[in-house]
């Protein structure tokens, strides 16, 4: 399945306490070639659903050229909803919800202005369940959620070849 799409992104993001510490990770492949970039960073104060969004915020912001088929999977099922349900009628509603205000209004405009620039598709995956793509940037966020608990900013990036 991976090799219909030009490039495949795995996404996590968690915090310690809700708001808390927090941190997100992610691994940008290419499925022809394997070769792949893996990123992560963190914030002091924040939220499990802004971590999610961030990471695939910075990873959709990692690729180079608009356009290409993206197979975005996150174990964020208030993500994957949001960017396959719901963002169509928020922005109907000038980014509110029916009920009114609408939380990480910020991030998810990002996101959805990012989405506009690739054809991305999205796929939920079980989280803590064995996919070694999530299992890998599960690892990504709790390095940098301990990089900010150490007093870090838990930033960093590294290139690796990665197969599926």
């Amino acid at each position: 399945m991976a090799d219909n799409f030009d490039v495949v992104i795995y996404t996590d993001g968690g915090c310690r306490g809700n708001p808390g510490p927090g941190g997100w990770g992610f691994l940008v492949f290419n499925p022809l070639n394997g070769h792949a970039l893996e990123r992560c960073g963190g914030e002091g104060e924040t939220t499990n659903n802004r971590m999610e969004m961030m990471a695939a915020i910075m990873a959709l912001k990692s690729l180079k050229k608009d356009g290409i088929r993206v197979l975005l999977h996150s174990d964020s099922q208030y993500m994957i909803k949001a960017m396959t349900e719901w963002v169509e009628g928020w922005k109907a509603r000038g980014w509110k919800r029916k009920e009114g205000a609408l939380k990480n209004v910020d991030l998810l405009k990002e996101l959805d202005a990012l989405s506009q620039r690739f054809r991305v598709s999205w796929r939920w995956v079980k989280g803590h369940a064995g996919n070694r793509g999530n299992e890998h940037v599960d690892q990504l966020t709790n390095r940098a959620m301990d990089s900010v608990q150490s007093g870090d900013d838990g930033v960093y990036e590294g290139r690796l070849e990665w197969r599926e």
